[in-house]
């Protein structure tokens, strides 16, 4: 069986230097994968994935995601292959359509082919395949290669994708399946489910595709405190990943409300309108014994990798700091042996 890994999602919007301290503090304390969020106007991420890499030895690194309507395949080729070599072989690559690209002018036609077409690009980038490439959004003219060498041809692959079709083909052609934005362990099933056809129609088994799930994260010991700050963030998508899962039945009333208040700029009253146990399904929130609690429900149904999404705690140097060494520790206590041994 393969272990369950723990990781950082960490948003590009910090100082050159405070990437690569949250980087060692995190590998320090154990983590397993440092990712960083691809997101519409923050700074590009391969800046902050470079400077991790050069203050850590072993943690797996990785973007989620980079998408192909704002970046060429070629390009993206380029920094996956940059990225792997500075870490020696740690990165992954994460794929996903993009949102929010309608602000800067980009249309996001045919998403299923521009993906997959996409990943085929990138691929054979990587493995020196010069033999050409006709798809239906993207080509590779014969002869066509890069010209420096990369260290590994098969870095991961990860896809963001929640619907149907979405995670079909990230059962065909994934390693990693990515849930942004939610902790909602009733998810894990409906994943599974999703990508089976792909699966089956690649002759692979849907087990072998990981399923990573990660959302806004605020642990403190100030509990009562991490949770309204949790709020005052989900409050922000809670409209858009309440349309994706099929597991939860939310008043519209309530989104309207909330869509309404964050509009008007007024997040933190839009966050008080978000009942408890509809919170612990799109975030991780309140003290250490409380996230370790609903990151613990997501293993029980059978996640690859947990991801702590920014911004961690009330700071985020404090956060990553209670993740790892009260969260963390809490997640991977052996249990406790049974006495008296054997009947």
């Amino acid at each position: 069986m393969t272990a369950v890994e723990i990781g950082l999602g960490l948003q590009s919007d910090k100082r050159a230097g405070d990437y690569a301290r949250l980087a060692r503090s995190a590998e320090e304390h154990g983590f397993d994968v440092l990712t960083v969020f691809g997101d519409l106007m923050y700074q590009p991420p391969i800046f902050p994935l470079l400077e991790m890499a050069a203050a850590t030895e072993r943690v797996r690194l990785g973007v989620a995601c980079l998408n192909p309507y704002s970046l060429a395949p070629y390009e993206i080729a380029g920094q996956i292959a940059a990225l792997d070599l500075a870490s020696r072989g740690r990165a992954y690559l994460g794929l996903a359509r993009g949102t929010w690209l309608g602000a800067v002018g980009i249309e996001q036609h045919r998403p299923l082919t521009t993906m997959a077409e996409a990943a085929e690009v990138v691929y054979r980038l990587l493995r020196g395949d010069a033999e050409g490439y006709a798809g239906k959004v993207f080509r590779l003219a014969p002869g066509t290669a890069l010209r420096y060498p990369v260290h590994r041809s098969d870095p991961p692959l990860l896809l963001g994708a929640w619907g149907a079709r979405g995670a079909a083909l990230a059962g065909r052609i994934a390693d990693e399946i990515k849930v942004g934005g939610s902790a909602n362990p009733a998810m894990v099933a409906v994943i599974r489910e999703r990508l089976r056809p792909g699966a089956e129609a690649a002759g692979r088994a849907p087990g072998e595709v990981g399923i990573v799930l990660g959302a806004v994260t605020v642990v403190d010991t100030d509990g009562g405190a991490a949770r309204s700050r949790a709020r005052a963030e989900v409050a922000m998508y809670l409209a858009v990943v309440a349309e994706l899962d099929p597991t939860v039945d939310i008043p519209a009333d309530l989104l309207a409300r909330v869509k309404e208040l964050i509009d008007a700029g007024r997040h933190e009253a839009a966050g008080r309108l978000i009942p408890d146990d509809l919170l612990d399904l799109f975030a991780f929130a309140g003290t250490p014994d409380q996230v370790a609690e609903r990151a613990q429900a997501l293993i029980d149904a059978g996640v690859r990798r947990v991801e702590f999404g920014t911004p961690h705690g009330l700071s985020d140097r404090r956060g990553v700091e209670l993740l790892g060494s009260a969260v963390l520790p809490a997640l991977r206590r052996e249990p406790a042996a049974v006495s008296g041994g054997r009947a």
